[in-house]
């Protein structure tokens, strides 16, 4: 079982290229709205989350403090 955390990223722009859930990955400066925190992110600022069994998440920028994933960014 891995420890769960929060992991680094090198390359944003890749990771999101292939983990983004839906069509039209959004560009890194993009500004988009959490709707769990209610605040204006720029997308490139996404966090990654691993959980205990090795389940990655994108998360929030306001993470911990926010337990919004990249699907409640409008």
């Amino acid at each position: 079982m891995s420890k769960a955390g929060f992991i680094e990223i090198q390359d944003k722009e890749k990771y999101l290229k292939d983990n983004y859930p839906f069509t039209d990955v959004p560009q890194l400066s993009a500004k988009k709205r959490c709707i769990h925190c209610d605040k204006v992110i720029k997308v490139g600022d996404y966090k990654v989350y691993r959980d205990n069994h090795g389940m990655e998440f994108i998360v929030c920028p306001n993470s911990p403090e926010c337990d919004g994933t990249i699907i409640d960014w409008m």
